[in-house]
C-alpha cells in the first residue's frame, strides 16, 4: 500500500479535482487530518446517475480509493452515505467493505438535498459545520464517491482523462457514460441519441443547482456531472432562463413575507443566519447591496430549495444567489463564522425527492440512465480549459504543433499554486493553446 505521504502526491500527479462541485484540488484537501471521512454516496441532484452506477460496477475501486484517503487523512472510521432508495448500491458497497468494522454504509433519507456537504456530515456525525466553515472544522473529511475511483486510479499512476456524466430529459436513449474530458456537450448528447426537442435547454448540472448552457459547443470538464436535455417552454426552462429583473420585481411586489422559503432552507435548519425571506424584504425596501443587512446571503448554499416551497412560485433562491453575486463583486467578505444549533423542526422540513421532481415536472424523465461503455466511438477534437477547478488556471506546458498522447501533462500549476494539472484526453497534436489547450485527434 502507498505510505500516507505519498498520497496526496499520486493524486496532485493526476489532477484530481472534486468531481461532484466546484473542483477543489483533491491533493489540497488530503493534505488536511480528520476524525472521519464520509464518502458522499446522496447524489444530490435529482436524476442524476453517475455516483449510483459507480458504486454498482465500480464498489471495489471505490472503497480503494477510500481507504488511502482514511490513510492520508489518519481518520479512525469512514462511513459512506447512501440514499435508502438505491438499494443496488447499498448492497455492491456493503459487499465491498473492509473487514473489522471501522467502515460503514449509512442510509440517508430520500430528500434533497441530502448530499449538500452541511446536511450531510450533520445526518451522518451531528455535528453542525460553522457559518461559512469546512467539514474539517468538525472532524470531517467528505469526498465525492466519482472522486474516490480517481484517488484510487491516481494511485496506479493514472490522470484524470475522462468523466462520467449523465444525460437525461428529452433524448432517446437516457444513459451515464464515461467520455473524454474536452469533448463537446453536443458530443455527449448525441451519445444518448441526440436532442428530441429543437433547440433544448440544456441544464449542465441539474434543475436545482445546475446551469443553463450557454452552447452545446462548450467542452465537458472534470466536474461535469449531468445534461439535462429540456424543451424551451418546459417549467425548468423558464425558471431558469428568466432575467434577473423580472424575478426581482416579481418578489419584491409580490412576496406576503410567509418566510416558508426560510423554514425549508437546508443551511437555516442548521442555525446559519441565511433568511432569503428577509432578503426579499430589503431588496424591497431599496437597501444597497452594501448593506450588512443582506450580508446573509454569502450563506447561501445555491440549492434553490426555498424556490420549491414558495407557496407563490417566486424565486427566493435566485435572489440569494444574486444578492451573493453582488456582495462579491463589491469585494465584501461573509461576516458569519458563528457555531450554531440546529432548528428542533429540521427533521419536518424536508423535502422529499420524489415530491420535488414531481414539483419540477420532471417526474417523466426520472429513468433509469445505465452506465454504457462506448463502442467504437471516435473523437476527433478536445479543448481543455486551464481552469477547471477551484483556484488559479493551470499553465500549459505544451505548444502549438507538439504531440501527445492519452495522460500527456498538457497543463501545470507551480508548487504552492491552488490548482491542478490537466492532461491530454486524447493523442494527437496540440492546435491550439489559450484559455484552454486544443488537440486534433492524429
Amino acid at each position: 500500500m502507498v505510505q500516507a505521504a505519498e498520497v496526496a502526491e499520486k493524486v496532485r500527479q493526476a489532477g484530481v479535482v472534486g468531481a461532484g462541485g466546484a473542483g477543489f484540488p483533491t491533493h489540497l484537501k488530503l493534505a488536511n487530518r480528520a476524525e472521519v471521512v464520509i464518502a458522499n454516496g446522496a447524489e444530490c441532484e435529482p436524476l442524476v446517475h453517475v455516483d449510483q452506477e459507480l458504486m454498482i460496477a465500480q464498489a471495489p475501486e471505490l472503497m480503494r480509493g477510500l481507504e488511502a484517503t482514511v490513510q492520508a487523512a489518519g481518520a479512525g472510521r469512514a462511513v459512506i452515505g447512501i440514499k435508502q432508495r438505491y438499494t443496488k448500491a447499498i448492497a455492491a458497497v456493503s459487499a465491498a467493505l473492509p473487514p473489522g468494522g471501522a467502515y460503514e454504509v449509512q442510509e440517508l433519507g430520500n430528500f434533497y438535498p441530502a448530499g449538500d456537504e452541511f446536511v450531510l456530515v450533520y445526518d451522518v456525525l451531528g455535528r453542525v459545520i460553522p457559518e461559512g466553515g469546512l467539514p474539517l472544522q468538525v472532524g470531517a473529511m467528505v469526498q465525492n464517491i466519482e472522486t474516490l475511483i480517481n484517488i484510487a486510479h491516481a494511485l496506479d499512476g493514472v490522470p484524470v482523462t475522462h468523466k462520467y456524466i449523465t444525460v437525461q430529459g428529452e433524448v432517446p436513449h437516457p444513459l451515464t457514460v464515461r467520455v473524454p474530458v474536452g469533448i463537446t456537450m453536443r458530443e455527449v448528447i448525441d451519445l444518448a441519441g441526440g436532442s428530441k426537442v429543437p433547440d433544448p435547454v440544456v441544464m449542465v448540472g441539474g434543475a436545482m443547482t445546475g446551469s443553463v448552457a450557454g452552447s452545446l459547443d462548450d467542452p465537458v470538464t472534470k466536474t461535469t456531472k449531468m445534461l439535462l436535455v429540456l424543451p424551451r417552454d418546459h417549467y425548468v426552462s423558464n425558471l431558469r432562463l428568466q432575467a434577473k429583473t423580472q424575478f426581482v420585481r416579481q418578489a419584491t411586489s409580490s412576496c406576503d413575507q410567509c418566510f416558508m422559503c426560510t423554514d425549508f432552507c437546508p443551511r437555516h435548519a442548521l442555525g446559519h443566519a441565511i433568511e432569503p425571506h428577509k432578503l426579499i424584504l430589503m431588496l424591497g425596501a431599496g437597501l444597497p447591496v452594501t448593506d450588512p443587512q443582506l450580508a446573509g446571503a454569502f450563506l447561501c448554499c445555491e440549492c434553490r430549495t426555498c424556490n420549491y416551497i414558495c407557496p407563490v412560485h417566486l424565486k427566493p433562491g435566485n435572489i440569494a444567489i444574486s444578492v451573493k453575486r453582488d456582495l462579491q463583486k463589491a469585494g465584501l467578505k461573509n461576516p458569519y463564522h458563528r457555531e450554531t444549533e440546529p432548528d428542533p423542526y429540521r427533521d419536518l422540513r424536508r423535502v422529499p425527492i420524489l415530491r420535488l421532481i414531481a414539483r419540477l415536472q420532471l417526474s417523466r424523465y426520472d429513468l433509469p440512465a445505465p452506465l454504457t461503455e462506448l463502442a467504437g466511438a471516435n473523437f476527433r477534437r478536445v479543448r481543455l480549459p486551464l481552469k477547471q477547478h477551484v483556484g488559479a488556471p493551470a499553465t500549459p506546458t505544451v505548444k502549438a504543433g507538439d504531440r501527445v498522447q492519452v495522460g500527456d501533462v498538457v497543463a501545470d500549476v507551480a508548487e504552492g499554486v491552488m490548482g491542478a494539472r490537466v492532461h491530454a484526453s486524447i493523442a494527437g497534436a496540440v492546435v491550439e493553446v489559450s484559455g484552454a489547450v486544443v488537440i486534433d485527434a492524429s
